[in-house]
């Protein structure tokens, strides 16, 4: 989207029913996160999970409150939660006039001015009435005089309750811009991309390991460099093609250029790249910092590889999240078993889940933070795959990396090995009945860690 000569990368992510891994690992390629709220729903968990990557990752996040045009909470509730859930500042820039059936539009904090909000349908193109003054008395064809008088004293309280906004704290992830809308009814889209527009920051250097050694690279920088930050395959169903979304960091990219991997030192030769916009997809003749461009390759690129010129950059790995959900998984025809191993490891290595290998016994454990991944799973190994798969309950419920002193880590392995595993990357996984379990072990063990997170690439 260009707007004033800037232009934003928009990456979208999945909803709540629909979350997974990828959610994660898309926030690890933005400069800046929109977080976008349900008027009705508030704070879900998994807005908890992203957040906390956002911590991780230093994200400053702007947030959308949508679909005001349908019965919301109070929203001074709504930023009540933000503020004691997240540890956020909320500083709202506009403040609505109800909501649901009685929602007028919203008033300009910094501009007193009212931005009126006509109700159509989704597939209407015309536009809203233009914005107002406070003071002029067309504002009366928009609310009555009651509803005026309650966004106004709404909209007073706010400003004396709120702290100023400040783009600093806004960068250093302590405040958060608060914008309100209908995504659905486009209102209240062209302030949010504003405020992108105005607050987010472009392109930063970015932290890396330079022939083993501590370093920084800047956008500016002439070698190109950048990570993996997902992988997708048969994106398109007429071709069996395998895509790796690649986060430029630095340099300016041309078509044809060649890029070496940091892990395997492999030469890549670049020739086909992809931009996209949503459904749509063309060449790439020329990417910057900042954009993302699909790589097409068979099964060279993973999740987390870091790319350069020179192939002596290592970026920061991608995370990981311990899984909520654990399944032991069967194909259905026993002759296909080492059929499924392949098909088990390439679907972990693009992400879709994780992939645990017990330590005793032949089967396989699948992990997932949400459960369409299962689903999803479950269809591409039948259309990719011609496999016939089941999901049974898994004996374990809980996985956790280890970590600590080898000696310390096999030892404690020695002592449960019936529930020791490796993952994708071969490392070491503590699989758990419960989380009482796992913090039984971890007092009893305490020079081993038992980690939630560990970094991918």
């Amino acid at each position: 989207r260009r707007a004033a000569g800037l232009m934003f990368n928009l990456l979208d992510t999945p909803g709540h029913e629909d979350f997974s891994e990828d959610t994660y690992r898309t926030l690890t390629a933005a400069d800046a996160a929109i977080m976008v709220l349900d008027a009705a729903k508030g704070i879900e968990p998994q807005t908890l999970k992203l957040f906390e990557v956002c911590r991780l990752r230093d994200i400053p996040i702007i947030t959308f409150i949508n679909k005001m045009d349908r019965e919301a909470q109070d929203p001074l509730e709504l930023l009540d939660e933000v503020s004691s859930k997240l540890a956020l500042d909320p500083v709202p820039l506009y403040w609505p006039a109800g909501s649901g059936n009685r929602f007028r539009g919203m008033i300009d904090l910094r501009g007193e001015q009212f931005i009126p909000y006509a109700k159509k349908s989704s597939n209407d193109d015309e536009g809203h009435p233009e914005p107002v003054s406070l003071k002029a008395n067309s504002l009366a064809q928009f609310m009555s005089e009651q509803e005026q008088a309650e966004a106004e004293e709404g909209a007073e309280l706010i400003l004396g309750a709120s702290k100023p906004f400040e783009v600093k704290s806004f960068l250093e992830g302590h405040m958060t811009p608060v914008f309100f809308g209908s995504a659905l009814r486009h209102f209240g889209v062209d302030q949010l991309l504003q405020g992108i527009g105005d607050f987010a920051p472009p392109p930063h250097p970015a932290k890396v390991d330079k022939a083993g050694e501590p370093s920084e690279i800047a956008p500016g920088d002439s070698e190109v460099s950048g990570f993996v930050f997902k992988v997708q395959a048969n994106m398109d169903p007429n071709h069996r093609d395998r895509i790796a979304f690649f986060r430029l960091t630095s340099g300016k990219f041309a078509r044809g250029m060649k890029l070496k991997s940091q892990g395997t030192g492999k030469q890549i030769s670049v020739n086909a790249p992809i931009m996209f916009f949503a459904s749509d997809r063309e060449l790439a003749e020329e990417a910057f910092a900042g954009d993302v461009i699909g790589i097409p390759n068979h099964g060279v690129l993973r999740v987390g590889d870091s790319l350069s010129e020179t192939g002596t950059l290592r970026f920061a790995g991608l995370p990981n999240f311990a899984p909520e959900i654990l399944r032991r998984v069967r194909v259905k025809d026993p002759l296909k078993a080492k059929h499924l191993k392949k098909a088990l490891e390439g679907l972990a290595e693009e992400g879709v889940t994780q992939l645990f290998r017990p330590e005793i016994g032949s089967d396989f454990i699948v992990g997932a933070v949400g459960q369409l991944q299962f689903e999803v799973m479950a269809d591409r190994l039948g259309g990719e795959y011609a496999l016939d798969v089941v999901f049974e309950a898994s004996p374990f419920a809980e996985a956790r990396w280890l970590a600590g002193a080898p000696a310390d880590v096999e030892d404690f392995a020695s002592k449960h090995r019936s529930a020791m595993a490796t993952d994708i990357d071969n490392q070491t996984v503590f699989l758990a009945k419960s989380a009482w379990e796992i913090g039984y072990v971890a007092e009893r063990y305490p020079k081993v860690q038992f980690l939630r997170t560990r970094e991918r690439g």
